[in-house]
């Protein structure tokens, strides 16, 4: 997660501040105010639709549960009658005329009390038998007047006990009387076995009181019931004279299956346009300004404080581009007060101050440089000049003692070699030499001391080839196999041995010096380690060991410091020298 975020960071350090500032305006403001507006509308309307579909629930609900308590009242109606033993025997009877059916008929109403309007208000009770002996008329009728009307063959069809019916037919199939919408509850009067004749009960519920019952819910938005996809009900006020609409169906309403006495209703209830909606509508244009004034107003803001900051900057970075020189120019008529206007007026001063230190510090620094490099070339031609006296006396007193031990003619042959020597003592164009062309003159030196010690002094040298093209200062190593000759052979009446190694250790070049002379004591390795270590112009002021200082100082110039001495022996055995220089590759 932390090497993402430093991702994401290093990707936006390298934007313009102008792509910053249209980042922050797009998802610090641009975004949160469309999506907070985009959720509230949602909130709201979403609000309003659950409102809504509430209150669709409801309305179907409350309609559904007022068919059914009409309904409901009428069954038990219809149990009562349906249970009532007195009234199935009257139908079940047979009569011996008109007159004796009359007789009972009359008499059948003043024992039970048997009133329709009593019993269920505006709604009718018929009773419908296929007994022959009674007389079709009032309450009780004949079955085959009713055999062909629809509520009637729906209840044959179904094969229920009892069923609620919507037909639009004459009161009587058959008659010419104008047909009209019927809504029945219908029985079969069998609960007393299936007796003789076949028994029905009819109970007409009043049309018009079920639809006013349902118009008196008062719901404000239109209300259907309907039945096989036909209208039976609506809140809009149907006449019982219209035959029944087909109801066409969009899925835009909310619709209640309903099961009443066996009739499958489907209550549906239209949606209403919603208020918020019609509200939102109305107001949509003042809401699109609102939007365009959210998202104008804060980009005009953006954009100008985005020039306000980036042309000052962008002309900060180009003053900052042209100090390539000592001359730093200073930013005029500075006016603004803000953090940018701050540093504008700090690198004013820092300009103003930097000029000042240019012309007090840096141009006396240069002048300083100038003389220091002019004095450490003095130094080191005096370094030059003190190294060709000191070498030239040592080997002409070995020419000069030969000569009057020996009386030899090999005289000559030393004359030869020190000039060769000497040569390279004068050529100072040049103070770094090949290590090869170093052990050249080593070898020249020690073939002129072997003419003055003769078999007291032998000498190995050994260079590996890597070692050769490495740089070094010139007259270095043979200065310290000068040392080993003079200090340590000189010292021994013994034969002794003077060896000299250059090979490679690692990332070191190592130039060892080693004798088998007389050695050193304690102190004086001490001592001359110091000198080794400390080498410097005023220490060859003092003119006591020259040659080594000298050219550990060159070293120590050379290496720019970083050169290493190690100095080792004992007294009588022999010294050993080893010098630690950096190898230059290529």
């Amino acid at each position: 997660m932390r090497r993402m975020l430093e991702k994401i960071t290093s990707r936006i350090d390298n934007f313009s501040i102008r792509k910053k500032m249209i980042f922050i305006y797009i998802f610090c403001m641009l975004l949160p105010i469309t999506l907070t507006d985009g959720v509230i509308i949602y909130t709201v309307l979403h609000t309003e639709e659950q409102l809504r579909r509430s209150e669709l629930e409801d309305a179907a609900d409350a309609v559904n549960y007022q068919i059914f308590y009409d309904v409901d009242t009428v069954s038990k109606v219809a149990k009562s009658i349906y249970t009532n033993q007195y009234i199935n025997d009257f139908l079940e009877a047979e009569y011996e005329d008109p007159f004796d059916y009359v007789v009972h008929y009359q008499q059948f109403f003043r024992d039970t009390l048997f009133r329709s309007g009593d019993m269920t208000g505006s709604s009718v009770i018929t009773l419908y038998t296929d007994n022959s002996t009674i007389v079709s008329g009032g309450t009780v009728r004949k079955l085959d007047l009713i055999k062909e009307s629809g509520w009637y063959q729906e209840l044959e069809k179904s094969n229920a006990e009892q069923l609620l019916c919507f037909t639009y037919e004459p009161d009587v199939p058959g008659t010419v009387t104008e047909p009209e919408r019927h809504v029945c509850f219908v029985r079969k009067m069998n609960y007393y076995g299936g007796g003789k004749y076949e028994k029905i009960l009819k109970i007409e519920m009043d049309y018009s009181t079920i639809n006013r019952n349902l118009n008196n819910l008062n719901y404000d938005m239109p209300v259907y019931v309907c039945s096989d996809g036909e209208i039976i009900f609506s809140n809009r006020g149907e006449n019982i004279l219209d035959p029944y609409e087909t109801f066409s169906f969009s899925g835009e309403e909310y619709t209640r299956e309903s099961s009443i006495y066996g009739a499958d209703l489907d209550i549906c209830v239209l949606r209403q346009k919603s208020e918020i909606t019609d509200k939102l509508a109305e107001r949509l244009p003042v809401l699109t300004l609102l939007f365009l004034i959210n998202i104008i107003f804060p980009l005009i803001m953006v954009l100008l404080l985005n020039r306000s900051m980036t042309e000052r900057i962008t002309r900060l970075s180009g003053i900052f581009k042209n100090t390539e020189d000592e001359n730093l120019i200073e930013i005029d008529d500075v006016k603004a007060e803000d953090e940018i206007g701050d540093l504008m007026r700090n690198y004013n001063r820092m300009a103003s101050r930097i000029k000042t230190l240019v012309k007090i510090v840096y141009k006396n620094r240069i002048q300083e440089q100038e003389m220091t490099v002019a004095r450490q070339k003095a130094e080191l031609l005096a370094l030059r000049s003190q190294i060709n006296p000191h070498f030239l006396f040592n080997a002409l007193e070995s020419i000069r003692m030969h000569s009057v031990i020996r009386k030899e003619k090999t005289t000559a042959e030393m004359v030869e070699k020190l000039a060769v020597m000497q040569r390279q003592y004068v050529d100072w164009g040049e103070d770094l030499i090949d290590v090869g062309q170093e052990m050249e003159i080593v070898r020249n030196y020690m073939d002129l001391q072997q003419y003055r010690f003769g078999n007291r002094l032998s000498c190995e040298l050994d260079v590996e080839e890597d070692c050769r093209k490495q740089k070094i200062p010139k007259l270095t190593i043979v200065t310290f196999a000068e040392n080993a000759c003079v200090h340590g052979i000189e010292k021994k009446t013994a034969p002794g041995w003077v060896f000299v190694r250059v090979y490679r250790d690692d990332d070191r070049m190592c130039i060892e010096v080693e004798d088998t002379g007389g050695g050193m004591s304690e102190e004086e390795l001490a001592d001359m380690r110091k000198k080794m270590d400390n080498a410097s112009i005023e220490m060859l002021q003092t003119g006591k060991g020259v040659g080594i200082i000298n050219a550990c100082l060159r070293l120590k110039m050379a290496s720019q410091g970083s050169v290493q001495f190690e100095l080792s022996g004992e007294e009588g055995t022999g010294v050993t020298v080893l010098i630690r220089l950096p190898f230059m590759e290529g």
